[in-house]
């Protein structure tokens, strides 16, 4: 039996269909007209009967479909035929092909970055090829301009000029990729290459040595693509501010070349607020020697003039100090200044709930830079390993990641030691 048999030999479909004009026939009836009108009682069929001519013929065609192996004309799509962005701006596909072959999402940068894709003027592969030159390995370089898709119209010759610049300051290419990787945008910007090499300058002229100037780049790179006069304002803040609280010209290198490399972001702050800053601990009662400490250690930008006092505040109250034991909470760990209240009052309440004191709080106020979760997660590491932080100092948890895992580990030695 052929495949068509089989199909209509299904239940349903093995009578055939009958014709219109059987059905006419077995209705009785021609087609009549009357007084010039239709006889829509003679000449029409019976709403029941056409709807079962309809579902006859469309159960044969049904089965035949499904019977029949139908293939259907299928295009193969190119990772980079899109022709569109969505700026809706034809896309250069040269450029698409490029950065294809270095192995990008090109779906990421169309949605993120897709009017870099419809730019006529890009230099992928010489982009790549500089970056290689600098020994950057093609993961490197796919991930710079994966992360700054802009970096492909930098005309070669602006990077080059913008690398040599920085090289100036920098220990190595090595390096100069690392702070690349890092921040793409501010090695890459189209503008204020001028202001790079000012303030570059400018930094150099003030006896500053290139190590802190690389780390000004590598950590704050925005602070010198801004006008080389507002840093010179700011600098000028800082001299000024040193010299009133007792420094002398001979040492302000030294201390400003301490400033910037504790705190890079320096340059980009206001020269008000470190005022305001100095300000408030001068009210507190900080001698010039503390000020200048606290100011060499503090994100003063991140401080706030209300906030502070509401944090001094809370602190007085919660672990019933006196000024001399705030100052020197402060001073031991300025940044607690930049909190806002509400982080505060969390977490100490939350160091609480935990099991840590008012006095352990007081001795390692850092504590209270770190979260809830991280410390508890410490707190049960460092019982695992046999110390009881409830009866032994925070200092161990305050400390960097790295040391952590050492001193875990140094402690998880003595205790195997110990055991029988």
């Amino acid at each position: 039996m052929d495949l068509y048999k089989k199909c209509t030999s299904r239940p349903g479909l093995s009578k055939p269909r009958p014709s219109l004009s059987d059905l006419r026939r077995a209705k009785g009836g021609c087609v009549q007209r009357s007084a010039g009108r239709w006889d829509s009682s003679a000449d029409t069929l019976p709403l029941a009967t056409m709807l079962r001519v309809m579902a006859s013929s469309f159960g044969s065609n049904c089965a035949l479909l499904s019977c029949q192996r139908i293939k259907l004309p299928f295009n193969h799509v190119a990772p980079f035929s899109k022709v569109t962005s969505t700026n809706n701006r034809l896309e250069n596909q040269d450029t698409i092909e490029a950065l294809y072959k270095l192995s990008l999402d090109i779906g990421k940068v169309r949605k993120y970055k897709s009017w870099v894709l419809s730019e006529t003027s890009a230099y992928v592969s010489e982009t790549a090829e500089i970056l290689e030159d600098m020994g950057a390995h093609a993961s490197v370089i796919a991930s710079i301009m994966q992360n700054h898709p802009e970096a492909i119209l930098s005309r070669p010759e602006d990077i080059i000029a913008r690398k040599n610049l920085w090289m100036s300051v920098c220990a190595s290419e090595d390096q100069l990729i690392r702070i690349i990787e890092k921040f793409p945008a501010a090695f890459f910007m189209r503008f204020h290459y001028e202001n790079q090499h000012a303030n570059i300058t400018y930094l150099q002229r003030l006896g500053l040595c290139n190590e802190i100037i690389g780390k000004v780049i590598a950590c704050a790179p925005q602070s010198l693509s801004q006008s080389v006069q507002r840093n010179k304002e700011v600098i000028h803040t800082l001299r000024e501010t040193y010299l009133e609280l007792g420094g002398n010209e001979r040492d302000l290198r030294v201390w400003l070349q301490t400033l910037l490399g504790q705190n890079p972001l320096v340059l980009l702050w206001p020269a008000a607020v470190w005022r305001d800053g100095l300000c408030f601990l001068t009210d507190q009662g900080f001698t010039n020697d503390e000020m200048l400490s606290v100011g060499l250690r503090a994100p003063m930008a991140e401080m706030q003039l209300q906030n502070m006092h509401q944090v001094m505040s809370f602190f007085k109250q919660v672990l019933d100090c006196s000024k001399e034991e705030l100052k020197q909470i402060v001073i031991c760990c300025p940044a607690i200044l930049s909190l806002s209240l509400a982080t505060m009052v969390e977490r100490f309440y939350g160091m609480m709930d935990i099991g840590l004191g008012t006095e352990q709080i007081k001795e390692t106020p850092a504590v209270l830079q770190m979260s809830t979760q991280m410390v508890r997660y410490r707190m049960q590491k460092l019982a695992s390993c046999g110390y009881d932080v409830h009866s032994n100092s925070l200092e161990i948890i305050v400390r960097s990641k790295r040391d952590f895992d050492m001193t875990c580990a140094l402690l998880q030695q003595k205790q195997q030691k110990t055991l029988p």
